[in-house]
């Protein structure tokens, strides 16, 4: 008699356990997980808003001039700022041969440029600049960025200036042959939409940080137009003829 009282009060002196969940319990914390993260969402900026706002203060408008059959053809083209010096950037094949090469920095500060250094082998030249602005904004340059990778294209297509398009890594490793017959190798192909204007603007990631400079586009109909395919030289190499560490 004792063990069966002592049993039952054992029993009476443990707390009951919590109410077996039910369906509409499962259904109400789901919802409440997804509304929680639908808001967290809309309250962290895009990652295009983020890599604009990062490279926006680096970017360069790049203008060169050159004799032609008008007396003197204008080219315009992007840049990149990516050093304390104020050294930029650009394809070469956006100021090569050039009898006058002119930058506009982000605060409007206007320049004449030379070049300072080439890599033909890469399409890349580095700008010395003859009037910096007060406040320079080098670029954060970073690595090689992964295939399937977000990036995004910032420059002037068609001289839309200050203008940004989202792709993903499509391929890494690429070659092609560029107009002049040189062959550009190692280069990283993407899809995010570029146009004449955007040669040497940077290509960046979703932080802002310079993953490669644009050298040029698929043209299959010579048409100079977007197809889906560009490409860029990893900033890696491109960075070495700013004294930068070249792969």
């Amino acid at each position: 008699m004792l063990v069966v009282v002592a049993a039952l009060l054992a029993w009476w002196l443990v707390p009951a356990g919590p109410p077996p969940l039910t369906r509409a319990d499962v259904d109400q914390a789901v919802q409440n997980g997804l509304t929680k993260a639908q808001q967290d969402a809309a309250a962290a900026p895009a990652d295009a808003s983020i890599a604009y706002r990062t490279i926006g203060p680096s970017l360069v408008v790049v203008t060169s001039e050159r004799p032609g059959p008008a007396s003197v053809e204008g080219l315009l083209g992007t840049g990149v700022v990516v050093s304390a010096k104020g050294q930029v950037l650009t394809a070469l094949h956006v100021v090569e041969g050039a009898s006058r090469v002119q930058v506009t920095f982000a605060d409007g500060t206007k320049s004449d440029a030379a070049v300072a250094s080439a890599q033909p082998e890469n399409d890349i030249a580095v700008l010395a600049v003859a009037q910096l602005p007060q406040v320079i904004v080098p670029a954060v340059l970073a690595g090689t960025p992964d295939v399937g990778e977000a990036v995004f294209a910032v420059g002037n297509p068609l001289g839309l200036q200050d203008s940004l398009s989202a792709g993903v890594v499509s391929a890494l490793g690429r070659t092609i042959t560029a107009p002049g017959g040189v062959t550009l190798t190692n280069l990283i192909q993407f899809d995010a939409a570029v146009n004449p204007g955007n040669s040497g603007g940077p290509l960046v990631n979703r932080a802002g940080q310079v993953v490669g400079i644009v050298t040029g586009l698929a043209n299959p109909s010579d048409q100079d137009f977007f197809v889906g395919i560009g490409f860029a030289v990893p900033i890696a190499t491109a960075a070495g003829g700013a004294g930068g560490p070249q792969q």
